[in-house]
């Protein structure tokens, strides 16, 4: 056997012993995305990636073989830490451009894009909703008051709702949800309460978010967890029903996007000899 072939079946071996838990392994993802931090899916197949702080200014397209196939460079936007995509039901792409790991940021935006299955070239253009948490007074809080980080949120009737990443320590198991207009603007989001998930900090801070095509339910996405929110009506928290799963994994995983009523696609970041994947997940 020839050395590449030899090679190519051992790494294929390892990849099918490793334990992905109750995730089902898609393809290793293009080394390009190895800090990929949010996900869209647009057409059966293949996946729209963006990377977070310190990356470029792109959206990638990838099919489900690990290669990506088109990218667009953001023309009137930066990188300040992009966290999550998400999309509307006319299409339009949003990028979570709101990752705040010392909530001492005063430049928030998400950016509102055409979609991207229509365009052609290799730029896209973006209008910019700015935003800001009325709850915030100082710039960074102290460390029991840091409730102002994101990399979480989804679209749904004409609003985009963000439940945060709680850094505050001690650490309370809580994460905000947040609501402001889809539309070009300067917004003060609007604060609609928030929900306790789990106390554990390693697994239980919320890293992306999706709500099913039938807005029926919402998955939340953990280092290793899953919450499925049904009951939601946009406005009143307290009747969120909240279902735990545990997904038997304990990679950095950082998205989540539905791609029918009932399946997932989530991706980690590649970290050390683990990550770096794109995966599948049933909701029973």
């Amino acid at each position: 056997m020839k050395p590449l072939h030899f090679f190519l079946l051992l790494l294929f071996l390892l990849q099918s012993c490793t334990n992905h838990g109750q995730l089902t392994f898609i393809e290793k993802l293009p080394k390009k995305l190895k800090e990929n931090s949010g996900i869209v899916s647009y057409t059966e197949g293949t996946a729209w990636f963006i990377e977070d702080n310190g990356n470029s200014d792109n959206i990638y397209k990838t099919d489900f073989k690990g290669n990506i196939i088109q990218q667009f460079d953001l023309k009137n936007g930066k990188n300040g830490d992009w966290e999550d995509l998400t999309k509307d039901k006319k299409g339009n792409l949003y990028i979570g451009d709101f990752g705040n790991n010392a909530n001492d940021r005063k430049d928030l935006v998400i950016y509102k894009l055409p979609n991207p299955e229509l365009e052609k070239g290799d730029k896209i253009s973006a209008e910019k909703i700015t935003f800001s948490y009325p709850e915030q007074k100082d710039f960074p809080p102290r460390r029991e008051g840091l409730f102002f980080d994101a990399e979480a949120f989804f679209h749904f009737d004409e609003h985009l709702y963000i439940f945060t990443k709680n850094r505050a320590n001690p650490f309370t198991g809580e994460t905000s949800i947040y609501k402001i207009q889809d539309k070009k603007g300067a917004y003060a989001a609007e604060f609609l309460g928030k929900i306790k998930l789990c106390t554990d900090w390693n697994t239980c801070k919320v890293t992306s978010a999706d709500i099913s095509p039938n807005g029926k339910k919402i998955v939340l996405l953990g280092y290793g967890k899953l919450w499925v929110l049904s009951n939601f009506n946009g406005s009143d928290t307290s009747k969120i029903i909240i279902d735990e799963i545990d997904l038997r994994i304990r990679t950095q995983l950082e998205s989540v996007c539905f791609i029918n009523d009932k399946t997932l696609l989530l991706s980690d970041e590649e970290r050390d000899d683990t990550g770096g994947n794109l995966y599948s997940y049933t909701l029973k």
